[in-house]
């Protein structure tokens, strides 16, 4: 028999707060983390950037965060506070691995390397340019200040990065390759190079609404999707062990599934079929059928054809009767921080008996007849499922399970 997985801490930092009481409070609130912010020669936009609770500094020295671009200290914060979320471990550093997917890594280093070489030379450029711009940044990060020495792995499947990362330690730790992981997402791309970028593809809303009602998923007048920030982290853990130890267990990793398209560089496939595949895939591994979910957080990023092609693929996946929020609506599009993120945010339905809500949804899609969750709802559920799709057709899904003593 496979090893189980338990999930006993977790980690965030957000636009809507750092740590999983403060996130989960502000998502049972309905609190929106947009605002308008100025970015060098792009001008304003509306984002949702982190404020507070990135507190590397405090948290490793002043020398080790200045090691460390944002996207960095946002992954090296959000796993700090998931291993005091879970608590003693008791296991050797070297079965201790990281997990950790981002699509831009340090790209603010990037942009100012490259600012520095065009302006004074080659011989100008920061000698940890490198290091700190690469998309594993964020999860050496993780393994560096916290001095996890077991497994580590770094996709850069584009938004579907942090909940590959989540199921990348998913098959470590059944195959018996470590005994805990922490693994999610991190990403700072609210920075000028990254948004105009975006723009220029035509994914970004124009921001002519007001910030906090400028993402609405599966609305009729959704107009693109709203920038964020942050990062989203699990501890991951082999569930005999976390039993021996009195742990307190959130939730069960049950299923992991992952698929491509193969087809357009940055648009879904509109028939769903692909991501669709992907959640039964997950279904399957955790050994239920679409009926057993109750719960899918969307990936739904408030794009015309984005939201379309999902909701296609959840209704061709079985999932259609379930209840359906998408969290981004809160806390913004982190890229490759947004399966972290939204795993975290899936995990309040069992920690909390929560489901959270979409925001801004007030003429939902004809061809999203879904249970929206409109406020958040007070339920117990089983299952649920998170979903992450990403440019280049990358789909991937998690099942959690909520977790009893069979």
């Amino acid at each position: 028999m496979r090893r189980r997985v338990v999930i006993t801490g977790a980690g965030v930092v957000s636009p809507i707060g750092a740590g999983v009481a403060d996130f989960w409070d502000a998502l049972a609130a309905g609190r929106s983390g947009a605002a308008h912010v100025e970015l060098e020669a792009v001008g304003t936009i509306c984002g949702f950037p982190v404020t507070e609770g990135e507190d590397a500094r405090e948290r490793f020295g002043q020398r080790d965060a200045r090691r460390m671009d944002r996207a960095g200290r946002f992954a090296a914060v959000a796993g700090a506070l998931a291993l005091e979320d879970a608590g003693t471990l008791g296991i050797e550093p070297e079965r201790i691995g990281v997990s950790v997917g981002s699509v831009h890594g340090g790209a603010d280093t990037l942009l100012e390397a490259h600012r520095a070489f065009l302006e004074r030379g080659p011989d100008r450029v920061g000698p940890l340019s490198i290091p700190l711009s690469l998309a594993n940044h964020p999860c050496a990060s993780v393994a560096r200040v916290l001095g996890l020495r077991g497994p580590t792995s770094s996709p850069a499947t584009a938004c579907a990065a942090g909940s590959d990362a989540i199921g990348a330690a998913l098959s470590l730790l059944r195959e018996g390759r470590a005994d805990a992981m922490i693994a999610g997402g991190s990403d700072a791309p609210l920075s000028p190079l990254v948004i105009a970028g975006y723009q220029r593809v035509g994914a970004l809303s124009p921001s002519t609404r007001p910030p906090g009602e400028s993402s609405s998923p599966f609305d009729v007048a959704r107009d693109g999707f709203v920038m964020g920030e942050g990062a989203g982290v699990l501890l991951l853990e082999e569930r005999e062990h976390a039993l021996a130890r009195g742990a307190r267990i959130y939730a069960e990793l049950t299923g992991y599934g992952s698929s491509c398209d193969a087809g357009h560089l940055t648009d879904p496939d509109a028939t769903g079929e692909g991501p669709s595949r992907a959640m039964a895939i997950a279904i399957a591994d955790a050994g239920l059928t679409p009926a057993d979910v109750g719960y899918v957080n969307a990936h739904a990023t408030s794009t015309m054809a984005g939201d379309i092609a999902e909701s296609r693929a959840l209704t061709r996946a079985g999932l259609g009767g379930a209840a359906i929020s998408s969290t981004k609506s809160a806390h913004g599009h982190a890229l490759g921080g947004a399966g972290g993120v939204e795993a975290v945010a899936t995990l309040m339905a069992f920690a909390r008996d929560l489901l959270p809500a979409t925001l801004n949804l007030r003429d939902p899609d004809p061809e999203a007849p879904f249970d929206h969750v409109l406020e958040p709802r007070a339920v117990q559920v089983a299952h649920a499922a998170s979903n992450s799709f990403g440019f280049g057709g990358h789909n991937a899904c998690l099942v959690l399970s909520r977790h009893t003593g069979a």
